[in-house]
């Protein structure tokens, strides 16, 4: 029976102990830090091998992949992907940020797929206030409710696309905190 958990590794590859607790513990899935990525090759073989732990070849593993100074992967693999505020900066109209959103989650969604990762952690959907920890900043999409909601869902709608699901972040939002949870 599968356990409602996500578990993380140690380091590029499973040891024998991960994968005897991960066999036994059967997680619902995993996620990955930069700590377990090195090469587009190392890190399919790590996602499969996680999988084959658990008998489940549809295992989520989820990565924080959104872009700017929160990328686990990246160069000189990856592109280096900008944060949430620079569509609409590269833009200036909310339309077309909005694209521009939309084609930069597709495109990160093609290199999650290609090394076996089948859900990222955003969009982010924090509203800045002012006054607040700076711990979202340059991450969030807008300064209000409404530019953060369209970009938002516009990059959720590229992931999809792209064959990775979106997950929200973060409940009930860091905009108004005064320090890094």
């Amino acid at each position: 029976m599968t356990s409602a958990a996500l578990y993380g590794c140690a380091g590029h590859r499973l040891t024998e102990d991960e994968r005897a607790f991960f066999a036994k513990a059967r997680p619902w899935g995993f996620i990955l830090f930069r700590r377990n990525i090195d090469t587009p090759e190392q890190l399919r073989a790590l996602t499969e091998d996680l999988r084959a732990c658990v008998g489940d070849p549809d295992a989520p593993i989820l990565i924080d992949q959104e872009g700017g100074r929160v990328q686990r992967m990246g160069p000189p693999h990856w592109p280096k992907y900008p944060p949430g505020d620079a569509y609409l900066k590269a833009a200036n109209d909310p339309m077309r940020a909005r694209e521009l959103a939309r084609r930069g989650a597709r495109l990160m969604a093609h290199d999650l797929r290609d090394v076996g990762i089948t859900v990222d952690l955003l969009p982010v959907l924090d509203v800045p206030v002012p006054g607040a920890h700076d711990i979202v900043g340059d991450r969030a999409y807008g300064r209000d409710p409404q530019t953060v909601a369209l970009l938002g869902r516009a990059a959720a709608e590229g992931l999809l696309a792209g064959g990775v699901l979106p997950c929200l972040k973060h409940m009930p939002g860091h905009g108004r905190a005064f320090a890094d949870s």
